[in-house]
Parts: C-alpha cells; sequence; structure tokens
C-alpha cells in the first residue's frame, strides 16, 4: 500500500517510521511518504493525495482542511469535526486521537471514571481530551485562557467545569494539553509546583521533550507522570487497524509499543 502523512511540516515526524513499523507487523509491507505542504497549496494539491496514495494520514494545520475532499466523517471524526485518517477509496475520515489519549492512559494504568481532572487547554487537543474523559465518566475541569473557545467547547458538551483561572486545589489527574513546554517555551510550564503537589498524576501530550518542565516538576514531588509519546504510537496503531480492517487490541498496541521504542533505542 502507498500511505503518507500531510501536514504543514513533517519533515521531523516520527509517522513513517511508526507506520512502517506497524504495516510490517500486521504483514502488510507499505511504503509511507512525509509529504510537507504550505496551508495556501493544500486546497490545488488535495486531489493529488487522492491519486497518489490508498490512505493517507493529516496533522496541522489540515485536520479540517481535508473534510470538504471527503464524502463521509465516521467515529470520532464526526464528533470532533476534525480528520487524521482518510480511506482514499471510500473518501472517509477518521479521528483515532481519542483512542490513543485513552490507550495511553489505559495501558500506563491510570483510571479515569469518578477522578478529579484538569485539563489544561481547550484547543483541538484538550476538546479531543475533555469529550473522552466525559464519556468515560471522570468529573472534568478545564482552564483555556481564551474565553470564548473555553465557552465553545462548553456549549457543545457541558458536564465540565469551566474555569477562567486555576484553583490551588487537590485533583487526581493534571493533563497538559496545550502546547506550553516544547519548541520555544521548553523549560516552562504552565502551573507550578504549589499545584502539581496536590495532585495524583500528570499527563503531558508533548512527547518533545520526553519529560518537560511540567513532567518535572511532578516527578520531582513523587508524582506518577505519563507523556504524549504513546498516545502518538496508539493513535497510529488504530489508524492502520482502520485502513487494513483490523480490529484494534489494546494488548496488542501495547506489545507493539514496547517493541516499537526497543527498537527506536
Amino acid at each position: 500500500m502507498k500511505l503518507a502523512v500531510i501536514g504543514k511540516d513533517v519533515s521531523q515526524s516520527l509517522s513513517p517510521a511508526m507506520h512502517t513499523f506497524l504495516f510490517s507487523r500486521f504483514g502488510a509491507p507499505c511504503s509511507y511518504d512525509a509529504v510537507s505542504i504550505a496551508p495556501e497549496r493544500f486546497a490545488e494539491r488535495a486531489e493529488e493525495f487522492f491519486e497518489r496514495y490508498d490512505a493517507f494520514n493529516v496533522t496541522i494545520p489540515f485536520k479540517t482542511d481535508v473534510i470538504p475532499f471527503l464524502k463521509e466523517l465516521r467515529g470520532d471524526a464526526r464528533v470532533f469535526g476534525a480528520v487524521n485518517t482518510v480511506l482514499v477509496k471510500e473518501r472517509a475520515g477518521y479521528n483515532t486521537d481519542g483512542y490513543g489519549f485513552l490507550l495511553m492512559l489505559e495501558n500506563a494504568g491510570v483510571e479515569i471514571e469518578g477522578k478529579r481532572v484538569l485539563v489544561l487547554g481547550a484547543g483541538g487537543a484538550g476538546r479531543s481530551c475533555v469529550k473522552k474523559l466525559l464519556d468515560a465518566g471522570a468529573v472534568v475541569s478545564v482552564y483555556e485562557r481564551f474565553e470564548e473557545r473555553l465557552q465553545a467547547v462548553y456549549r457543545e458538551f457541558g458536564s465540565f467545569t469551566p474555569l477562567k483561572e486555576i484553583p490551588i486545589v487537590p485533583y487526581d489527574i493534571v493533563i497538559n494539553c496545550t502546547g506550553i513546554g516544547m519548541h520555544d517555551t521548553v523549560g516552562v510550564s504552565p502551573v507550578g509546583r504549589e499545584l502539581l503537589s496536590l495532585c495524583d498524576t500528570t499527563v503531558d501530550l508533548i512527547y518533545v521533550p520526553a519529560r518537560s518542565k511540567f513532567l518535572e516538576i511532578a516527578q520531582q514531588e513523587g508524582k506518577r507522570t505519563v507523556n504524549g509519546d504513546s498516545m502518538l504510537f496508539y493513535q497510529a496503531y488504530m489508524a492502520d487497524c482502520i485502513i487494513l480492517g483490523k480490529t484494534p487490541d489494546a494488548a496488542q498496541a501495547k506489545a507493539f509499543y514496547q517493541s516499537f521504542r526497543e527498537a527506536q533505542s
């Protein structure tokens, strides 16, 4: 099969390594391209991707831009209004980020049901995490510095506590869904030690660096920490199950992830 990831800049993407690894484990070798494209050129080149590939993944900033070229949104893609996996023949779009998020928590031994969870950020990643946490029975609070974005997510999902400021109170889990801690904010944490010392588990969707300042502070406080590396792998695993028509299995996904990490080290 011919596959690709398409984004604004995927020159350093782990997607080619992950997907070729997964397809080989499934006994279905593939070619996998990384296609970087300027946002203003996506619309004029979109049909090219449908002609060239059997399926493709899309990442920032094209998760919504691809939708007008599809015939159908399925599963979480309908809920989130964003797509990360496209089946070319059917022109169908899927979103596997939520699956990757939940499996990351499950395989890290993080229980959700009934837990008090603080989500930092209500952007694309935060929005999908909030929905999955609510569906799993968590008691969710969400902080977002942009009031309009916070209220939009609240109108859509409700059932959580919107926060304009972060109270220093205990939470079972604190999840960083902002970009603070990577790129030009490496070494910065979205919240301080005073709050993290009161929580039990910290989860950072950032995976580069492997230990963000947010996780470093929590680790120093003796808290359980989880970074986003496995989420990236698990959403790729789910995407490939969809492409190949296979039933996902959490234990298999965890074994594949461990093997992938060993192969990369």
